[in-house]
């Protein structure tokens, strides 16, 4: 029987939510503000990890390039506090990135939004037209 989950997917949601948790309660830094870990993919061998994040009130590309910055910086402290709670016997290097889905889903929704109003434009004035 197979497993239902390879080593590389349980590590990563591992780390995904013990990461979550240690952006929450231990870093201060005031670039990194409502830091959302939103994804981590950890690459077969386990010796590197690219862990996807988004932030809430972070909208313009200066302040999530910073905040990006901030964070691959403090990536070994973070590295550090992660072995202390995961049990590994080496654990990945961190590389963050931002993660793009939530805005690209926003401006597709939006998109969809406007061409919704559009079509039910039409058809109102096409009822009209008729009368």
């Amino acid at each position: 029987m197979a497993k239902e989950f390879s080593r590389t997917d349980r590590v990563a949601q591992e780390i995904q939510r013990e990461l979550a948790v240690l952006l929450q309660r231990e870093v201060k830094d005031p670039r990194v503000t409502m830091a959302t870990v939103s994804a981590v993919k950890v690459s077969k061998d386990l010796l590197n990890a690219n862990v996807f994040v988004t932030f809430m009130g972070q909208d313009t590309p200066q302040q999530i390039d910073q905040a990006i910055l901030a964070l691959n910086k403090m990536a070994g402290f973070l590295r550090s506090m992660l072995a202390q709670r995961i049990r590994m016997r080496v654990l990945p290097r961190l590389q963050f990135k931002f993660d793009e889905s939530l805005v690209l889903g926003r401006r597709m929704s939006s998109l969809i939004d406007l061409a919704v109003a559009s079509d039910q434009a039409r058809r109102d004035d096409a009822i009209y037209e008729e009368e």
